[in-house]
């Protein structure tokens, strides 16, 4: 496995992370609980350290998750969360409104917000450590942006826990390059988890230069695209009830077909790689320049280790260049 730094933090994390959105279960479908921990103990046995989660992945689910299974083995990994989701107060920027449950039987509906004032962060931060069943997070990153608390009042009480020790790095989330010079006012920020992936790159013309040039780390999530870069999906799988890919435009039949054009002329490139067409998707995403750590989610065993294995090798610059030709060629016609 291939590790690097998250900024000027002093922690170095796995290239490959596991992303546990879906194992809160939320938008998602129903979670095998045994599953996913098994999932979690394969990925960090594959050598992943890198592991991220979120309170509003599944309202708490997840993070519960996540700390039953680093029972006895939270030295091993970075612990990455977020906060400024909320759902236990209304203040701050509307976010959403969701109807879920567990059990995918008595979903009740949840007003969220985007909230980042100080009491809030720190009430958030409360939670998870009880939640991760931990006294402290490598890497506590703001979710989404709050327009209604200053940043200098953000920052202010994420220096402040990290003077306490409950975390040990700082990181933003969809954030605006303008946003990131306003927190970097006031102190240093370690990374920027932003969306990307091979068909989705908003991320691409400013946040990963100006990432690079400033020493953040930069981790991707929707690495895969949901499934979609995995070259899995066929045309005719239909996806349950609460799973977010369910009526999804991208996953239509002629759009399914169209990736798969696409992924069928990068096979020889996997194949001389070794790598399954999963894997050349995140490798080749860790290889462009910016981009740190891919985030990728995995809900069984096998699909963590898979995962895993994708870094333990570099493509050459001649892979990605032939990979990024195919898909210039395939772009426009792609959803």
């Amino acid at each position: 496995m291939q590790f690097r730094p998250l900024g000027a933090a002093g922690i170095q994390a796995s290239v490959v992370g596991l992303g546990t959105w879906a194992i809160g279960g939320w938008n998602w479908g129903i979670t095998d609980e045994n599953e996913a921990i098994k999932a979690i103990h394969a990925a960090i046995d594959a050598g992943i350290t890198l592991i991220d989660t979120a309170p509003v992945y599944g309202f708490g689910l997840s993070e519960e998750i996540v700390g039953k299974a680093l029972a006895g083995r939270r030295d091993k990994v970075v612990l990455a969360n977020k906060c400024g989701v909320v759902w236990h107060c209304k203040k701050g920027e509307y976010h959403f409104l969701t109807h879920w449950s567990p059990d995918g039987k008595n979903d009740k509906p949840i007003e969220t917000y985007q909230y980042l004032a100080p009491e809030s962060i720190r009430y958030e931060l409360e939670q998870s450590l009880s939640r991760l069943k931990t006294d402290y997070i490598d890497l506590y990153q703001t979710h989404w942006q709050d327009p209604t608390t200053p940043i200098a009042e953000t920052m202010g009480a994420l220096l402040d826990l990290k003077k306490e020790g409950k975390i040990r790095a700082i990181g933003v989330s969809n954030a605006s390059v303008e946003q990131m010079d306003e927190y970097r006012k006031f102190g240093d920020i370690d990374s920027d988890q932003e969306k990307f992936n091979m068909i989705d790159r908003k991320a691409e013309p400013n946040n990963l230069p100006y990432c690079h040039q400033h020493n953040i780390a930069v981790l991707s999530y929707s690495t895969l695209e949901f499934g979609l870069l995995t070259g899995k999906i066929s045309p005719d799988r239909e996806f349950p009830k609460g799973d977010l890919r369910r009526g999804n435009e991208k996953f239509k039949p002629e759009n399914l077909a169209k990736i798969s054009a696409m992924l069928d002329e990068m096979k020889p490139i996997a194949e001389k790689n070794s790598l399954t067409m999963t894997q050349l998707m995140i490798a080749w995403t860790i290889a462009q320049t910016g981009l740190t750590h891919a985030l990728v989610g995995a809900r069984t065993p096998a699909y963590a280790i898979e995962n895993a294995a994708a870094g333990n090798q570099p493509l050459s610059a001649e892979d990605v260049a032939d990979v990024d030709r195919i898909f210039g060629k395939h772009a426009s016609n792609l959803p």
